[in-house]
């Protein structure tokens, strides 16, 4: 299964983190599984492909050119594909065109904008692939809240829950994106307008 990773790029962040994901992505290339991923060598970006390739997986990274040219951020060096799109759009297409199921693992607004536009697309049906939120340290917390806050006010249907699984258990995460997939919902089950 090919797997996309969403995460931090950033080199600043608690080490826990990169260490649990580190470890994330070995448990991914030992189930079998590649990565999909945005290419940096940083934060949870560079972890999960760090983990991956310390599991003997095969890594696609998709980095937009003008970060090489910019010097943006550091590129994982060690990608056994590596795709350079010019744009941030044309990014997220392939990385989405070259994923099986998503884990979200804790990032920014790059992450944050990921996340929801993927589970946009599944509340669309169009795509039904597994989306995962690693929620390690309880970062997404707030996130999920935020839902719950959201079906509560009526701007989001129940339902709209069991589009994605949020969990800091491993086993959890990898059993779910793992599963086969449940039939497709209609967009009416999912969204009123």
């Amino acid at each position: 299964m090919r797997v996309c990773v969403f995460g931090a790029a950033s080199p600043t962040i608690d080490k826990e983190y990169i260490e649990k994901v580190e470890v994330m992505g070995k448990i991914m290339a030992q189930r079998g599984h590649s990565l999909t991923f945005g290419g940096g060598g940083n934060g949870l970006m560079g972890a999960a492909a760090r983990g991956v390739k310390s599991g003997g997986g095969y890594i696609l990274g998709v980095i937009p050119k003008f970060f090489r040219e910019e010097s943006v951020e550091l590129l994982f060096d060690e990608c056994d594909k590596l795709i350079e799109p010019d744009t941030m759009r044309e990014r997220k297409q392939i990385m989405e065109d070259n994923a099986d199921a998503f884990i979200i693992t804790p990032g920014g607004i790059g992450t944050f904008e990921e996340f929801y536009e993927i589970l946009t697309s599944k509340q669309l049906c169009r795509h039904n692939k597994p989306i995962a939120i690693y929620n390690v340290k309880g970062y997404y917390n707030e996130i999920q809240t935020v839902m719950e806050n959201a079906i509560k006010k009526n701007f989001i249907k129940q339902n709209c829950l069991d589009l994605y699984k949020i969990t800091d258990n491993l086993d959890e995460l990898y059993a779910y994106i793992e599963k086969p997939v449940d039939d497709k919902h209609s967009i009416k089950d999912l969204k009123e307008g």
